[in-house]
């Protein structure tokens, strides 16, 4: 007998079918969130198990109840944000039927009349907050499910503190029940009131703004101008050149969630530049000098990247801890290169990749030996020669950058 996951709304058992109605009737045992088992009326016999946030116990709940008549009672629709999804992930999709009800969230899209197909939709129960934040500075549309810690008033208050003026706010309280209530208004509205537990917040871009706040235009997702990072004045122009970065950053083929090391990372450009494309993934930047790494963390900052993991140590004791990484970029000019991107190479994961930048044709002959060892001949090479134009004597003139040399391999899926 498999248990039935039901998504419920505020108008509880009216709104629910008839053939969902009579499963919650029926059910030995009804399980779910405190403030819906409270609102199921007498009629509804079956032991009631209260659950809230402890979804191991839910897990533990549901297992005990196996060939029993169980309902577990999810608000709105159990698979969108719900708890259908990580139930069927934990225990096994062979042991449910989901019955969805509509979801607060497509209500609350509704009621203020605005299509959802391609907005940044979130949870702040289970996103952090600044991920959250991020991603809403450059949406045309978000919907958010916020909670008691962090309700309407506070993300009104976090997006402004940032810059972040330029949303038609909409607080969707109770929706389906007697007490719905929509507030609209300006962010500076939403931050000086309170609102029930129960609540979606929409945010709405005006119209005729920039594509990107303000004080964003300029900066770049990747290839930023090297003088927007701060460097230290005695290494200046160590910095990874914006071009080779461009074609690192193409050559790690970086994914949302990527796991990405930065070795030798210096003041941080490669690594904050990567944090912009895995923007769901983490990025590690590994610097053994102590002023190269809190430029790192003044670059990070500077650039509003939450997660970027500046590292002090040198390679490789300073990875020993850390994750197994998607990707891994390798820059440097000191003798000692090859050995670290051998070192790193095994740290991969089956299918990651490894790109390094070098300058020296030493460096590039042995970098290139290594990773024909660690993994055959599929080894990329490219030399990048650039040449930036200059004025002079009203003709055009072209200056050449020191070449660059970029090495990328990728370890195999059966490693």
């Amino acid at each position: 007998m498999k248990i039935q996951i039901i998504g419920m709304g505020d108008d509880g058992l009216e709104g629910l079918t008839t053939s969902a109605r009579d499963l919650v009737m029926h059910a030995t045992f009804v399980i779910g969130p405190r403030r819906i088992l409270e609102h199921l009326p007498p009629s509804v016999t079956g032991q009631r198990i209260s659950i809230d946030a402890d979804l191991d116990l839910l897990v533990r709940e549901i297992q005990s109840r196996w060939g029993q008549p169980t309902v577990l009672l999810s608000p709105g629709d159990p698979l969108f944000y719900g708890v259908a999804r990580f139930v069927c992930e934990k225990v096994g999709k062979e042991h449910f039927e989901v019955v969805p009800h509509v979801s607060s969230m497509q209500l609350a899209f509704a009621r203020v009349k605005e299509s959802w197909d391609e907005a940044y939709l979130a949870n702040l129960a289970t996103t952090p907050t600044d991920r959250v934040i991020e991603r809403v500075r450059t949406a045309a549309k978000a919907g958010l499910f916020t909670t008691e810690h962090m309700p309407p008033n506070e993300i009104a208050q976090r997006l402004l503190a940032t810059g972040v003026d330029y949303f038609s706010a909409y607080v969707c309280e109770n929706l389906g029940s007697p007490d719905e209530r929509v507030t609209q208004g300006e962010l500076l509205d939403i931050a000086n009131q309170t609102f029930s537990a129960l609540n979606v917040l929409i945010l709405v871009r005006k119209p005729n703004l920039p594509d990107r706040p303000v004080d964003l235009i300029g900066r770049r997702l990747f290839g930023n101008p090297d003088e927007r990072f701060l460097q230290s004045q005695p290494k200046r122009g160590l910095l990874t050149p914006a071009e080779v970065r461009v074609l690192a950053l193409a050559e790690l083929d970086l994914g949302p969630r990527s796991i990405v090391w930065d070795v030798g990372a210096g003041s941080g450009s490669v690594a904050i530049e990567a944090a912009s494309i895995a923007m769901q993934g983490e990025v590690y930047a590994i610097e053994v000098d102590p002023e190269d790494h809190q430029l790192i963390v003044s670059n990070a900052e500077r650039f509003g990247i939450r997660n970027l993991i500046p590292v002090l140590g040198a390679a490789p004791e300073a990875w020993a801890d850390l994750p197994a990484p998607d990707a891994i970029f390798v820059g440097g000019t000191g003798r000692t290169i090859s050995g670290i991107v051998q070192q790193a190479f095994a740290r991969l994961r089956p299918g990651g990749r490894i790109v390094a930048n070098v300058a020296s044709l030493d460096n590039l002959a042995d970098v290139h030996r290594t990773l024909r060892e660690c993994c055959g001949k599929d080894v990329s090479v490219k030399m990048i020669n650039i040449a930036h134009a200059t004025d002079q004597l009203e003709r055009v003139r072209f200056a050449a950058m020191n070449p660059n040399f970029l090495l990328s391999a990728i370890r195999s899926e059966t490693a």
